[in-house]
């Protein structure tokens, strides 16, 4: 018996622990949903390009590999399409310093770059109960922040530093949610950007270079409202 390619995907995730079925998280998908995209083929960075600073991405063993040289700037891997209302998916890993998931983010001219700005997913080793709160690069900073607070806690409790992690973000309308884990994290409302693209972002270490992330299994869904 043969599976599409996709299906041999999810399988494989599943048997080494790593996807986290819809049913686990709090709500199915909204009804309407589309097919799965896989943003990232296993094999190439097709479908994406690079924006902001110089960190080096590459594909190695079936993964995303974004690792940090010594510069001011952030960089950020960006697909080339634009997303609107989704829910996606997808495993990291990260070694040290910093990085995040972009959604819905755009570009503009400033300083002799394309400088990246829109909402971002945090990921933060140093600072675990920030993970799955957004900040929103290149615009207003900080607009959900759940350091100190209950559910900060449990996203430092839910984090598996040195591991593989699951995220899943939503953003349905002017709903924005994020899972780390399994574990509920962001849930608000904000209506400043409908759509724009996903990015992996590598952030600058200007004194320091070598820090690495890892992403994988990035698999979105289209959401299609009434």
């Amino acid at each position: 018996m043969s599976f599409p390619r996709g299906s041999l995907l999810f399988m494989a995730a599943i048997a080494c622990g790593l996807f986290i079925p819809p049913a686990a998280f709090a709500g199915q998908l909204p009804s309407g949903d589309g097919p799965a995209v896989e943003l990232f083929d296993g094999h190439t960075l097709d479908g994406w390009v690079q924006y902001g600073g110089k960190a080096r991405f590459a594909v190695k063993d079936g993964e995303i590999l974004g690792t940090a040289v010594a510069e001011k700037n952030n960089s950020f891997l960006t697909t080339r399409k634009d997303y609107g209302d989704f829910v996606l998916d997808l495993d990291f890993k990260i070694d040290g310093g910093n990085s995040g998931v972009q959604f819905r983010s755009h570009i503009r001219p400033e300083g002799g770059l394309q400088r990246v700005f829109g909402y971002q997913a945090e990921i933060d080793p140093a600072a675990p109960s920030k993970i799955g709160s957004i900040y929103e690069e290149g615009a207003r900073g900080w607009i959900h922040d759940l350091r100190d607070t209950e559910t900060g806690r449990r996203a430092a409790s839910a984090f598996k530093a040195g591991g593989w992690n699951h995220f899943r973000i939503e953003a349905i309308g002017d709903h924005l949610r994020t899972w780390l884990n399994g574990v509920a994290i962001t849930d608000f409302h904000d209506a400043q950007t409908k759509s724009g693209f996903i990015a992996l972002q590598v952030h600058a270490v200007p004194k320091s270079e070598g820090q690495t992330v890892r992403f994988k299994n990035i698999v979105l869904h289209e959401i299609s409202l009434p």
